[in-house]
């Protein structure tokens, strides 16, 4: 069994995004680049999948620019057995159902058994290209899992609901979308830094895949957060539900 992971090329989380002086989107001059956490956390589960031996080949796919071949080498040092690159210029706003039908295309083109996605990206926090990707497919899908287990062509997936934990089971071919507590991602060796370099590399355009990627959206302005506030002492209960009702209109 095949098992799709698509991967994104984000913002390191550990770097202070800036917002461009014109309001027009985020600032990624000279700013490090890394694979999205939660996708991180998806192709560490379709690797321990294949050592179990459920599955028989890893492939990561990545939908962005020439560069996204870096994300791709890294997730084929983490464990995947070969990539798909579907390159698009920088200039263009690649939106989630744009992906999701470039996904789709390949889903058809490859025929996996799973796809395994990051339930969101940490630039975007869209949370949308896993479900989208589902209905354009017809595949039942499983969100925010926190437990996969793969046994007689079914797919059990597990999740955090508010009431506990919630456990559903999927016929296969399923869609996947992965929580931060499924597992720990393995740290990378040098040796398979370098394996990743012999492996596999394939880059389609959209226009291969028959695929139209026209931003379906507009952004009309990119702003900071408002900065947040002085702190104020107050005297007794009776001044603090004051604030409350009459400037911070929290209380009726």
């Amino acid at each position: 069994m095949k098992v799709l992971v698509p991967v994104k090329r984000v913002v390191d989380y550990n770097v202070k995004v800036r917002v461009k002086s014109d309001g027009t989107g985020v600032d990624i001059a000279n700013v490090k680049m890394s694979m999205n956490p939660f996708d991180e956390i998806a192709i560490e589960e379709a690797v321990r999948l294949k050592e179990k031996g459920v599955v028989t080949e890893v492939i990561a796919v990545s939908c962005g620019v020439t560069q996204c071949q870096e994300t791709l080498r890294t997730a084929m040092a983490i464990g995947a057995d070969r990539a798909i690159l579907v390159e698009v210029p920088a200039d263009l706003d690649l939106q989630p159902l744009a992906v999701a039908k470039l996904l789709k295309a390949l889903v058809d083109k490859e025929q996996p058994g799973l796809v395994i996605l990051g339930k969101q990206a940490i630039d975007d926090d869209c949370n949308q290209t896993g479900q989208m990707l589902a209905a354009l497919t017809g595949m039942p899908q499983g969100t925010f899992a926190n437990k996969v287990e793969v046994l007689d062509g079914m797919v059990s997936v597990t999740r955090e609901v508010d009431g506990g934990l919630e456990t559903v089971k999927l016929s296969l071919p399923a869609v996947i979308t992965t929580d931060l507590r499924l597992n720990e991602p393995r740290y990378v060796t040098l040796p398979n830094i370098m394996k990743a370099k012999k492996k596999q590399l394939e880059v389609f355009k959209p226009a291969d895949l028959g695929v139209d990627v026209s931003p379906r959206l507009k952004t009309l302005k990119v702003e900071e957060p408002p900065k947040r506030g002085a702190g104020i002492k107050v005297a007794d209960v009776a001044a603090l539900v004051d604030k409350l009702k009459n400037e911070a209109k929290v209380i009726q």
